[in-house]
């Protein structure tokens, strides 16, 4: 008996001698958990491969609409159902997920790597984490400000201003600034921006709206549009129309998305060549920030594969995968030292300051991405757009958009 006992054991301790570790030895043991993502966030079938060989845990990827994702989310937890097991978040959906109960906190080790990472963040607590990037970049088309024979260093936006009234005036370029002023959400992304790369400061610690920040923001938004420095065809503007003429050559300065240098830079470009990166202009000088706007992944708190998830999230994340994904996706990395790592390889032409401008990101929201921020968004950008439009002046946008802004504040507490 002792015989066949030890012979068992040594054929056990050979079958687990042979099975890779992290590889599971029937079909039955592997773990499959759902990934519900747009398309231009869902890794290739050879990368998710790999992983279920690395990890045993199959991954079923549900291409979904952005538009739609929510919407599924909300219909799943109505059903007591689990929508996917890991999903997008975006940015702007961080406080009301949160509130909502449909995400999972988070741990991370190496959390230091990911400069936008509290925006992704509930009072300190983590519950996305971030994998394609988007920050605040400054343009200018280094061409048209040589034709106009001015001075190349727009570190104000006084500076921006004068330079774009010479600019006007010499003909070199109609509208030489662009800035979204639809009503819709790049308008207020825009204003959040702006307030706080010139005050450090849109939000107060309680919520509200930071007065002196949202006066300011507004009087140069007033300015650039009184001296028509800006086409105020933008009212109609929609997605990424308002940062174009930076691509297509009619406009010299733009603050816009990190993927706009991809765009400036590509075959297709009329400006191949032609733009250069700053950081963005401050009150007096350059502001020491920018800001992001990223799309991240989250947990389902109800999922049947709490650690699978976890485990596909740090892959999905992970160095290895982000360098993968821009190679694959073009997906602009959030890692800062895989960002740094594919400017230093030349993947990114003219990067400029590009990795400078990475490690400034910076939150205008105190305490994260408040569960509001849909309602609170909407009376921001409706208040600049009637701005815009002249129905208020900036003083009065001010006086409204505090108002407003506070009023849903209060009304969420």
């Amino acid at each position: 008996m002792k015989k066949i006992m030890k012979c068992l054991a040594a054929l056990m301790l050979l079958f687990t001698t042979i099975v890779p570790f992290g590889t599971t030895a029937h079909a039955e043991e592997i773990v499959e958990i759902n990934f519900m993502i747009p398309d231009w966030g869902a890794p290739s079938e050879e990368l998710l491969k790999e992983f279920e060989e690395q990890s045993g845990i199959k991954v079923n990827v549900l291409p979904t609409a952005w538009d739609d994702i929510r919407d599924k989310l909300a219909i799943a937890a109505a059903g007591n159902t689990v929508a996917a097991d890991v999903f997008e978040v975006d940015w702007s959906w961080v406080g009301e997920f949160v509130n909502a109960g449909w995400l999972a906190p988070i741990e991370l080790e190496d959390a230091d790597d990911f400069p936008a990472l509290s925006q992704f963040a509930v009072d300190e607590t983590v519950y996305g984490v971030p994998y394609a990037n988007d920050f605040r970049i400054g343009y200018y088309n280094k061409r048209m400000f040589n034709e106009g024979e001015v001075d190349e260093s727009v570190t104000s936006w006084d500076k921006v201003i004068e330079t774009a009234k010479t600019l006007k005036e010499a003909g070199v370029v109609e509208y030489p600034v662009s800035i979204p002023i639809e009503a819709g959400e790049n308008t207020t992304t825009t204003f959040l921006w702006l307030a706080l790369s010139r005050n450090g400061v849109v939000f107060n610690e309680d919520g509200t709206l930071n007065a002196e920040a949202a006066l300011d923001a507004l009087t140069v938004y007033e300015e650039l549009m009184t001296n028509e420095l800006v086409d105020l065809g933008n009212v109609n503007s929609s997605g990424y129309d308002s940062f174009m003429p930076i691509v297509n050559g009619d406009a010299a300065f733009v603050v816009g998305p990190s993927g706009l240098l991809q765009m400036v830079e590509g075959e297709d470009s009329a400006v191949k060549g032609e733009v250069e990166t700053v950081l963005l202009p401050g009150k007096e000088t350059t502001s020491p920030v920018t800001a992001s706007f990223q799309e991240g992944v989250g947990i389902s708190p109800n999922t049947e594969h709490p650690e699978a998830a976890l485990e596909f999230v740090k892959w999905y994340t992970s160095p290895e995968t982000q360098a993968r994904l821009f190679d694959e996706l073009g997906s602009l990395p959030t890692r800062i030292s895989v960002l740094e790592k594919i400017v230093e390889e030349g993947k990114i032409n003219n990067a400029g300051v590009m990795t400078e401008l990475a490690g400034m990101i910076e939150s205008p929201f105190p305490h994260g991405v408040p569960a509001y921020y849909t309602e609170m968004s909407a009376e921001i950008y409706n208040v600049i757009n009637q701005l815009a439009t002249g129905k208020l002046t900036a003083e009065e946008a001010a006086e409204q958009m505090v108002e407003n802004v506070n009023k849903v504040v209060e009304a969420n507490k």
